[in-house]
Parts: structure tokens; C-alpha cells; sequence
């Protein structure tokens, strides 16, 4: 049974002050959780209704909450069984890009493209992503949903830009656009590719640094493409290219 203090505690976690303080984040639900622990990210405590308890009965630090209680803890319209309180993962310093194709993200302030950008690096084998200061936060729970446990594999480093591009030699590709067709593309084993904010897109003071412009040719008449999409289809011609 949950306690007045254990369910205050949870629930200041969904704020990004407290869960980087506790260097802690929580996940939910019956295919994330169990993912994420065999991952090998450390448990502080697990939430699990009865059923889900018994059908993992090899999982430690399981405290039994009944569906009201999980209800209260849980930040999904409908939980799913269980939430998992868990340590955030170590990731190297630096990122190693040689000889690789790595994102960065210049200001993606949905947590669910971010979330989902994650997954599209994880399915196309991107290992790193470099995000501006003001990209959503990685642990904020609707991104740790939407990326369905890719972030067990996808290294997120934040910093800022100016000075990351400024002390990095490898070829920069911005999605833009105006810019030359993905299609004509050569082949490419090594760069940084730069997805820019929503509505904005890449801002001016990172534009500079941007050394080859590509863009998705349009054939209908939207006025553009969600981020999230943009990179699935960029990051496959690149994969092609490769």
C-alpha cells in the first residue's frame, strides 16, 4: 500500500528540477518497464499491480498498489499495470562520432517528437544524438513513452551548439527547405545532421554552421513536415547512401 509521502514523492518527478536532483526518472507500462530493466538501468522501486507482479516474479523492488493507487502515481490517461522509478543511464562524456552519422536536434520542444525521433535513430542504428540546451528533456515521461525503450539505446548528449560545431571538423547536413534534393545525395559515412525546431526550423545562429543543405522534395501542397517524419525519411536516404 502506498503512503501519503511515497505517492508526493513520485509525483514531484514529473518535474524536471526533481528528477534531475534524484537523477531518477519513471517509466511505465507492461513493455517499457521490463525493457528498460533489462537494459540495465538501475531500480529504485517498482509500482506493479498483481497481476503484472506475478507474471514477473524475477523482477526486484516490486512494492503491490492496486489500480486506484496506481491511478494516483501514473502521469498516462489509462496506466498500464505498472510504473517503474528508475536511475538514469551513464553515457560516455563525449560522443564518439567518427566513421558514424549522428543527429543533432536544434530546439525540438515536443517531448513526443523527441520520444519519437529517438525510436526513428534506434530503428535506422544512430547511435548518438547532440541537442540544444532547449531541446525537450529526455526524461520528461512523454518522451520516455514515445520512444518505446529506444533510449536503452541512443546516447543523448546535451550542449551548446555554437561551441559543439565550433570544436567538431565533421561535415554538417541541415534539413532545410531550400536545399539540394536527398535524393542526389552521394554516398556518406560520416556526418552530423541537423533537425531544427518545429515551427522555426534551424535558427539563424546555426545555420552558419551548416556546410550542406538538404531537403525533402514536395510534390502536394502541405506547408511542411513534422520533425519526427522529416528525419525518418532523411535518415533513410542516408542509410541508403552509406
Amino acid at each position: 500500500m502506498l503512503n501519503r509521502n511515497e505517492v508526493k514523492y513520485i509525483q514531484s518527478l514529473y518535474h524536471k528540477k526533481n528528477r534531475n536532483k534524484e537523477e531518477v526518472f519513471i517509466a511505465e507500462g507492461v513493455k517499457i518497464v521490463p525493457e528498460l530493466i533489462a537494459a540495465g538501468f538501475g531500480i529504485q522501486k517498482i509500482y506493479g499491480v498483481k497481476d503484472w507482479m506475478d507474471a514477473n516474479t524475477n523482477i526486484s523492488h516490486v512494492v503491490e498498489v492496486n489500480e486506484d493507487e496506481l491511478r494516483k502515481i501514473s502521469n498516462l490517461e489509462t496506466p498500464n499495470k505498472v510504473l517503474a522509478v528508475l536511475c538514469k543511464k551513464n553515457i560516455p562524456q563525449e560522443p564518439d562520432l567518427k566513421n558514424k552519422i549522428s543527429l543533432v536536434l536544434d530546439g525540438i520542444r515536443d517531448p513526443g517528437n523527441l520520444g519519437t525521433i529517438i525510436r526513428i535513430a534506434d530503428w535506422f542504428g544512430i547511435e548518438n544524438i547532440i541537442a540544444s540546451d532547449d531541446t525537450a528533456d529526455l526524461y520528461n515521461p512523454k518522451v520516455i513513452q514515445s520512444t518505446m525503450g529506444s533510449i536503452a539505446r541512443v546516447n543523448i548528449f546535451y550542449t551548446d551548439l555554437k561551441n559543439f560545431f565550433q570544436s567538431n571538423k565533421i561535415v554538417v547536413m541541415g534539413a532545410m527547405l531550400h536545399g539540394e534534393n536527398i535524393a542526389s545525395i552521394k554516398e556518406i559515412s560520416e556526418c552530423l545532421l541537423v533537425i531544427g525546431n518545429e515551427s522555426k526550423g534551424i535558427g539563424t545562429d546555426i545555420e552558419k554552421y551548416i556546410q550542406e543543405s538538404i531537403t525533402i522534395p514536395k510534390t502536394g501542397h502541405a506547408e511542411s513536415l513534422n520533425a519526427a517524419v522529416a528525419t525518418g525519411i532523411i535518415l533513410s536516404w542516408l542509410k541508403l547512401k552509406a
